[in-house]
């Protein structure tokens, strides 16, 4: 009852109207109009639920049903860890399920040759949801572009490889990025029933999704499916999350075997999905399987084997994932980055100085890097536009969370999505956690203007900016987003190659969803 009302709250419902009916890959589906003109199908199935036998397999074709299917609620989200206290007052705990394969897709009326974006939500690649009321794309479909949602299978059963898994289909691990490839396939194929383009499709993606982006960019399998490229705060650049070798992840595959205990293979398809999800053996999820990931993006850029798609990238001024302990001192930073970057340490010590150096530092060193990196690669081959995000959004007074202080978090990972989306409302969805002003909406018009521009034409154009300017290393601008939105040189580009080799690389531990 709960989850019924909270879905026609959230599509704007009062009493369902019927849209047309629309002939997919499987079969017939039927949506629904929302209140707002938009019709929307929910929980399309792009490929067979990946169940049992289909667990570690790629991505199947969808199974035919007979009738029609009534596309007007959305499938559970792939089976994960329950997010307790990470739960995010906007969208709370879903239904959970190995049978998440699914888009969902929003379409304005009367739509025709639409352009075409395509989410990839964020989560480590551990968590992660196509039906967030804070990813929803109905606000951007009435701005005339069809918006889809895709699914992709996350933690261990989304990217696990294993020697036995190799030897079955000659590569293994990667699937969540073969959920994705497959839905970006499904849309080429299906996306004219629905109005849109299928020669201008452009994906987008946060966090883990932006990481996602880049890998896709790099992908031998995705080359043709997008047009365009946006990325929110993460890359596979800079050695964090970039791939790694395929006998490093098989033997990960092989301690989680050992640590469910599971006798075979077989014997762990068998396993309840909950039971592989929970287990803490440690495991990186990308893998350069020679199929989907052929090498490091680094290499398939310097090749000029990568998609050469224009790519519209960025951070947020106060994110970073976290490489140091808490540092409170001068004396604690010095020495944080003398133990992190013993060769480059009193370069980086003169660079970065002033009471926000640690902070700044965290940031250059983890997601800045990344950006920075993907976009050097990128240069030469087709325009790069890069953006800084710097609004701290407007708390309501006494708001409080548990994993971060409204006073202090400033403009933090995924802070800039509502803006973008145009999803602002999704924050106050169970509570009013921000008292929203003037410049929110003035700031939200320039940055979904500049994503619908990019997605329309290459080329993002925006009220207060007008036609950005493409990145150039020899001239690192980018685009603040804040209030007064302005074009700036990029925040210590110059100094960031100091920061491409600490020790050794660390794993992700601060891309959690905040609030």
């Amino acid at each position: 009852m709960i989850r019924t009302a909270l879905a026609a709250l959230l599509l704007g419902l009062a009493t369902p109207a019927l849209a047309d009916p629309v002939t997919v890959d499987g079969g017939m589906i039927e949506g629904v109009t929302l209140s707002s003109g938009v019709a929307a199908w929910l929980g399309v199935p792009f490929a067979a639920p990946p169940l049992r036998d289909l667990r570690w397999r790629a991505p199947q074709p969808v199974q035919p049903w007979t009738g029609v299917l009534h596309a007007d609620r959305f499938a559970p989200e792939c089976l994960q860890p329950l997010r307790g206290s990470r739960q995010n007052h906007y969208f709370g705990n879903e239904a959970t399920s190995e049978d998440c394969l699914y888009l969902n897709i929003w379409a304005p009326k009367g739509a025709a040759k639409a352009p075409v974006v395509v989410w990839i939500y964020g989560g480590a690649f551990n968590v992660g949801s196509a039906s967030m009321a804070n990813y929803s794309g109905e606000p951007l479909a009435r701005d005339g572009v069809v918006r889809v949602n895709l699914a992709y299978r996350v933690g261990a059963l989304g990217f696990l490889a294993h020697p036995d898994l190799t030897a079955e289909a000659g590569a293994s691990g990667n699937y969540g990025l073969m959920d994705q490839i497959a839905a970006l396939a499904w849309v080429k194929r299906n996306i004219a029933k629905f109005g849109g383009d299928p020669a201008n499709v452009t994906i987008v993606g946060q966090s883990a999704g932006a990481m996602s982006v880049s890998l896709l960019q790099a992908s031998p399998l995705a080359k043709g499916l997008f047009a365009r490229a946006v990325a929110m705060s993460g890359s596979a650049f800079g050695g964090m999350l970039g791939p790694i070798p395929l006998a490093t992840a098989e033997a990960q595959g092989t301690a989680l075997q050992n640590d469910l205990g599971a006798a075979s293979l077989a014997e762990m398809r068998s396993l309840p999905g909950d039971r592989v999800i929970a287990a803490a053996t440690r495991r990186d999820p990308i893998v350069q399987d020679g199929r989907v990931i052929t090498g490091t993006v680094e290499a398939v850029f310097a090749a000029r084997k990568q998609a050469q798609v224009p790519v519209l990238m960025g951070y947020t001024r106060d994110e970073s994932f976290r490489p140091f302990p808490e540092i409170d001192n001068s004396a604690a930073l010095e020495s944080a980055v003398r133990q992190r970057y013993p060769q480059t340490a009193p370069a980086i010590l003169k660079a970065y100085t002033g009471p926000t150096a640690a902070a700044e530092l965290a940031r250059d060193g983890t997601v800045g890097l990344q950006m920075a990196q993907w976009a050097s690669a990128q240069h030469g081959t087709a325009p790069t536009y890069a953006f800084l995000f710097a609004r701290r959004q407007p708390y309501a007074p006494g708001i409080t969370f548990s994993d971060h202080d409204p006073a202090t978090v400033g403009a933090y990972h995924t802070g800039d999505v509502p803006y973008w989306l145009r999803t602002r409302d999704a924050l106050n969805l169970f509570r009013q956690t921000r008292t929203w002003e003037p410049g929110d909406q003035a700031l939200e018009d320039e940055m979904a203007s500049a994503l619908l521009s990019f997605a329309r034409t290459g080329v993002p154009n925006s009220p207060a900016i007008g036609r950005w300017p493409a990145f150039n290393p020899k001239k690192p601008h980018l685009v603040l987003l804040d209030l007064k939105p302005q074009t700036m040189n990029w925040p210590h580009f110059a100094d960031m190659p100091l920061l491409a080799a600490p020790p050794e690389p660390r794993p992700v531990t601060g891309t959690r969803v905040r609030d």
